[in-house]
């Protein structure tokens, strides 16, 4: 059995992988609240940047976490096709989710099928992700544990949607989009405690990319797309703050001058 390390770099890793979790769910998060104001097309649009949110946050938090995984005894490369699978099904299955939560008529209903649609999302990333691994041997799972991190990954999102959209204020947004990357970290770690390996000596050459030559440049790009994305809709008037600017500024325009 190869010994595992998790945290090859140092805390580095976990750090980066939590902060772009975090900024991924705050990102989703306000989306879907704006989208709760909005109707037709505006608001599939907003809940549509918030599918794309949360799943390129998910998939940024894993593989940067990946990056300080390490096993001894065998190099570690990443299967292309896979990884990018895995993200289009994390931002899709998050997608049903989110869509879920913004057009459900029960708000009870809507957070319960969102909070569940979004933690399986947050799951199906990281286990497909999982099967991009490619090293020399076997990978096997704890069913236990297994079970456990898709637990977590479904009550976490589920308590973070109930905050985005039961209590409103930047303080509570700021605590959901917390929780919800406690949720991925925590769901993601969990699961790296079900795997072992079971290391097999081999001289063949690995298929795949190196997590440096592939994921890395990939997740800068990522990373860098939401942190731009989430300061353009952080400062982005809501639609009460433009009615109420509209409201503000009609008097002007109605006001008649003087007949002289």
């Amino acid at each position: 059995m190869g010994h595992m390390h998790h945290m090859a770099g140092g805390w580095a890793t976990p750090f980066l992988s939590y902060v772009m979790a975090v900024v991924g769910s705050a990102l989703g998060l306000r989306c879907t609240v704006r989208a709760l104001t909005a109707g037709g097309r505006s608001r599939r649009n907003w809940l549509v940047s918030a599918s794309i949110a949360i799943g390129a946050g998910i998939w940024t938090m894993h593989f940067i976490a990946m990056l300080g995984y390490t096993v001894d005894g065998t190099a570690i490369r990443f299967d292309i096709p896979l990884t990018l699978f895995s993200l289009l099904v994390a931002i899709a299955v998050v997608g049903a989710g989110v869509f879920t939560a913004g057009y459900g008529k029960s708000r009870v209903r809507s957070i319960l099928f969102g909070g569940i649609g979004t933690g399986l999302g947050v799951a199906a990333m990281h286990y497909i992700g999982m099967a991009a691994v490619e090293l020399n041997g076997t990978i096997s799972y704890d069913p236990a544990v297994v079970t456990a991190s898709v637990v977590i990954a479904i009550a976490a999102a589920s308590a973070a949607l109930w905050a985005a959209l039961s209590v409103r204020g930047p303080a509570v947004a700021a605590v959901a989009a917390l929780v919800m990357g406690l949720a991925v970290s925590s769901m993601h770690y969990t699961g790296m405690a079900a795997v072992t390996v079971n290391v097999q000596a081999s001289n063949a050459p690995l298929p795949g990319a190196s997590a440096t030559a592939f994921i890395l440049p990939l997740a800068v790009v990522l990373g860098s797309f939401l942190f731009l994305t989430c300061a353009f809709v952080a400062l982005s008037p809501t639609a009460r703050e433009r009615a109420e600017g509209e409201a503000a500024a009609r008097p002007l325009h109605e006001v008649e001058l003087p007949v002289a």
